[in-house]
């Protein structure tokens, strides 16, 4: 595939080395430079229809090579895209293969533009929060983010918004490092716009925490909190246990 060796053409040996030890994947690793990757696609992007885009976006996550693998969820990042089911097709079969934070938040920023495209997907990744997978967890919070940014949300959006942080009062004391992580950037970026509500939520997670330490460890709350959606999807099958993201229209 001439796209995977542009990609091999900017290898560099010594970036490679310290990004594998980084992410620990064990997948192909060539060094290239986020600037290198996002110029790439950028071309990529719009030498193509959307038909075609998708198929290589899709080529290039097969592959199995990391830098491939963020190269094609910058194919998908873009705002409009019509239509766009096929995008979210691709996203909803990569999610359950992420296996690292640099790969992850590249796909969920594709998705998180699918989401406010259509915000009834949500429905589809609610299960992530209790995926065994942890880049899942995270990336239901990092998908999400849009509606933590929102100046003016709508009625729907503050729906959208509530629904999340009910997941986060469970989330914000996740067991990993990386999903907690991402439920601060999630608080911090609402907190900007409406500190009052980050507040009350801070005082909600509290109590929680208050009353699961008074009980013993088999009688702990397990259950995502009451208001979030309780749909399923076949995404959740778990395995075993960020360059500028600005739009990008054609």
């Amino acid at each position: 595939m001439q796209e995977l060796d542009r990609l091999r053409a900017l290898a560099d040996p010594e970036r490679a080395a310290r990004a594998s030890a980084r992410h620990k994947s064990g997948r192909e690793t060539l060094g290239v430079t986020p600037a290198q990757i996002e110029a790439l696609a950028t071309e990529w992007r719009g030498e193509r229809d959307l038909e075609a885009r998708i198929a290589l976006a899709e080529a290039l996550w097969d592959s199995d090579v990391h830098e491939a693998r963020l190269a094609a969820a910058r194919l998908l990042v873009q705002a409009r895209m019509q239509p766009d089911d096929g995008a979210w097709a691709a996203i909803l079969d990569w999610a359950p293969q992420i296996d690292g934070a640099e790969i992850a938040d590249a796909v969920m920023s594709a998705a998180a533009r699918r989401l406010v495209a259509d915000p009834a997907r949500l429905d589809q990744i609610v299960p992530w929060a209790r995926s065994r997978n942890p880049w899942l967890r995270r990336g239901l919070l990092m998908a999400t983010l849009p509606w933590a940014k929102m100046n003016n949300p709508k009625p729907g959006d503050l729906e959208i918004r509530e629904a999340v942080l009910a997941l986060m009062l469970r989330l914000a004391s996740d067991r990993h490092g990386a999903v907690r992580q991402a439920a601060e950037t999630w608080l911090r970026d609402l907190a900007k716009r409406d500190p009052a509500r980050v507040a009350a939520w801070h005082e909600a997670h509290d109590a929680m925490a208050a009353v699961e330490a008074e009980l013993p460890d088999e009688d702990a709350i397990d259950d995502i909190p009451q208001g979030a959606s309780e749909a399923t999807s076949p995404q959740d099958q778990p395995p075993a246990d960020l360059p500028p993201e600005g739009d990008q229209e054609r």
